[in-house]
């Protein structure tokens, strides 16, 4: 195992990542930029070193600091967290070139997985069902209404280099697609540095659909179940998961997941990633995306299985083999999990940075809470608006609903909007209560309270 880590991330996840570290008796570093300075995460590390301004360009994504700060401070490995540089091949490189272990996959399985249209490809290769859609990246006007027809719509752009639903624009008519498409661009160039962008055809009502994949350096590669991810904003932000997911076919969960394991063994995958599935009405499901780092969503895995997923990238990282069988994992219950975030969800989740004045947050049997908050706490307007993730475990979903509620009627947050009161309507739909979930879920079904 490690002497030192350095944790190239800031907010919950970097407190998670930190708390595993000291559980394993390994010794962290944390990073930080000058809006970060008395940031949960700086307080609680064994070390912290500053390593930009307030933008994440010159802070958290400056890969030069960010390995300088390694080095200076003696780690031996860096772990990425999710966003920043988790999923940059770069940046693994980098790592790899100046004696440092990234704790994730290669940098060429990310590279392959993170080109879009390339991971289509490659899935197709290994027969891994995928969307309807455009084969190569846009090149041009002419070259978009070609494959647009061919698709058919409505259809979706992507940003090829994407996620987290930057640079997604749906198109229902042929007369938006280029302005539509230049949309796209601008944003994916902005998000990613990347401009490409690719077709799909747009699935009307889906279901999200994901599978966590744990993979040692010894070819071991197993599931830890799904996940259901469909609770979305319109811009494809996740703001609810659970697992298991609802309503889901024995057969259908069976073969998702272990279509889901056998392609990541067919890409040489190492540590923890997801693999992203759309379902739609018949059942039928597509590959969406591979996640090639650990979810904001792992703890209702960690619930439902007893799996430390962290530690588990910690461990794989630094050699070791799984430990255990696909055959000796158990899943028990189910667990649902709330991003609770600085956005006014009546104002379309506009963020709301700011001051916070008062925190009281949830506890109890099956309560779980990830969060960097406390009294005083300053929510800077530079990052990811997430500020605690709140997870209930029950033995079956009505009672993790249940718990929820209790939960989420405790939580005060004061001095800032934040999403807790969209997450207590959630929890009060009928239509949600009764597993009816589809990625259109909140501008079809939040205002029929009733079902």
């Amino acid at each position: 195992m490690f002497r030192k880590v350095l944790i190239a991330n800031r907010g919950e996840i970097a407190v998670r990542i930190l708390r595993a570290c000291r559980e394993l008796g390994v010794s962290t570093v944390a990073v930080y930029s000058q809006a970060d300075a008395d940031s949960l995460h700086v307080r609680l590390a064994d070390e912290a070193i500053c390593v930009g301004a307030p933008p994440s360009g010159e802070g958290y994504r400056h890969r030069a600091n960010v390995i300088s700060a390694a080095h200076i401070t003696g780690a031996e490995a860096i772990h990425p967290g999710y966003g920043f540089l988790a999923e940059n091949a770069d940046f693994a490189e980098e790592c790899a070139a100046t004696g440092l272990k990234f704790i994730g996959p290669s940098p060429q399985v990310i590279r392959s997985m993170g080109d879009k249209a390339k991971a289509r490809a490659l899935m197709q290769e290994h027969g891994v069902p995928v969307v309807p859609g455009s084969d190569e990246v846009v090149q041009n006007e002419q070259d978009a209404l070609k494959s647009a027809d061919r698709v058919g719509y409505p259809l979706i752009i992507k940003a090829s280099a994407g996620g987290g639903g930057k640079g997604m624009r749906i198109v229902h008519h042929e007369a938006d697609l280029v302005s539509l498409i230049k949309l796209a661009q601008t944003e994916a160039a902005t998000s990613f540095g990347n401009p490409d962008v690719y077709l799909e055809k747009y699935l009307e009502e889906p279901r999200h659909i994901e599978v966590q994949i744990l993979a040692d350096e010894h070819r071991r590669v197993l599931h830890l179940g799904e996940r259901d991810c469909s609770l979305q904003t319109e811009r494809h932000q996740k703001m609810l998961e659970e697992s298991p997911a609802a309503s889901l076919p024995e057969d259908l969960r069976c073969e998702i997941t272990s279509t889901a394991a056998r392609a990541a063994k067919a890409v040489g995958y190492q540590n923890a990633g997801t693999i992203e599935f759309l379902v739609d009405r018949n059942n039928q499901f597509y590959f969406l995306e591979m996640n090639t780092r650990i979810q904001v969503e792992h703890p209702v895995t960690e619930a439902i299985t007893g799996v430390d997923i962290v530690a588990q990238q910690l461990r794989i990282a630094a050699g070791e083999p799984l430990s255990f069988s696909q055959e000796e994992v158990r899943f028990s219950g189910h667990a649902i999990e709330c991003r609770i975030t600085a956005e006014d969800p009546d104002r379309h989740f506009t963020p709301s940075a700011g001051r916070i004045t008062r925190v009281m947050l949830p506890g109890g049997f099956g309560v779980r809470l990830d969060t960097h908050l406390f009294d005083g706490y300053t929510v800077p307007p530079f990052y990811d608006s997430l500020l605690c993730k709140l997870v209930t475990w029950a033995p079956d979903r009505p009672q993790a609903i249940s718990r929820m509620r209790s939960a989420l009627s405790e939580v005060q947050i004061e001095g800032i909007r934040t999403t807790v009161p969209f997450h207590r309507r959630v929890m009060n739909n009928a239509w949600y209560r009764r597993g009816d979930v589809t990625t259109n879920f909140i501008r079809r079904r939040m205002s029929e309270d009733n079902g």
